[in-house]
């Protein structure tokens, strides 16, 4: 059975972001970072962009909520990421990882099943082949861009949800939450939110504000992808093209309050 949240409960979660302005510990790619920040500022969460291993069980232990994004990887980074991973998941921190590539390359893939493995993901957010990627290893992506539709993905990210623990979000013009046996779904956003850079980045940067202060992963996936839909169906309806739609996204995020929900 489909269903998805109350109006009632996104202006809640929305709220609570704002009132709480829950730090979120990023570990992300060079191109999403300056993205990631700023919507997390517009939306009222703190952000910090933090990958030196040597720090990261201190950063976590201030941390509301830790988001591992794979984008752009290397030995160091991906160690970063392991430490940060378990120390959060030992401290109770909710975690999101955000598979970005997933099915481009085994390196990539192999990576994101291990950082499952041993850091126990509150929230998985990927694109249609990089949730189809991470269950089935024939797989292959076109790069950090979906091959596939998001609906495509859903009998995976079901199975996906089931062995990992985790709730699985599948983005695309339909984005669909499941926790394995649930099944969420939000409607909207507009086209031209693919043309934009990081926008997936950035709605895996979102869900980590909103798991820092919503308990029901279901819940606060949800209302992520809910406010990233609107502020991005917004945003299209006043802009010129994908440059001033990047402008135009966060200022919509910014004045998306519980009241204009």
């Amino acid at each position: 059975m489909k269903t998805t949240i109350t109006t009632k409960q996104l202006r809640s979660a929305i709220a609570a972001v704002r009132e709480k302005s829950p730090l979120v510990h990023n570990i992300t790619n060079y191109v999403a970072m300056n993205n990631s920040a700023n919507a997390l500022l517009a939306i009222g969460a703190s952000p910090v962009m933090a990958h030196w291993k040597d720090e990261m069980e201190e950063m976590v232990s201030i941390a509301g909520a830790l988001v591992i994004n794979i984008g752009t990887l290397d030995g160091e980074w991906i160690e970063a990421m392991e430490i940060a991973g378990v120390a959060a998941h030992k401290r109770g921190v909710p975690i999101v990882l955000d598979p970005v590539g997933a099915g481009a390359t085994s390196g990539r893939t192999a990576t994101a099943l291990r950082l499952i493995e041993l850091c126990h993901p509150t929230i998985i957010r990927g694109n249609g082949s990089e949730i189809m990627a991470l269950v089935d290893a024939s797989v292959r992506s076109k790069g950090v861009d979906s091959s596939a539709q998001s609906h495509d993905a859903v009998d995976a990210a079901k199975r996906l949800a089931l062995s990992s623990g985790a709730t699985v979000v599948v983005s695309g013009p339909t984005d669909y939450i499941t926790n394995g046996k649930e099944l969420y779904t939000v409607e909207g956003g507009d086209a031209i939110m693919t043309s934009v850079t990081a926008m997936g980045c950035t709605a895996s940067s979102l869900v980590g504000a909103f798991v820092a202060v919503e308990s029901d992963p279901m819940v606060a996936a949800t209302a992520a992808m809910a406010t990233m839909s609107l502020a991005g169906e917004r945003a299209a309806a006043i802009s010129k093209g994908s440059g001033s739609m990047q402008v135009a996204f966060l200022d919509e995020l910014y004045n998306l309050t519980p009241d204009k929900v």
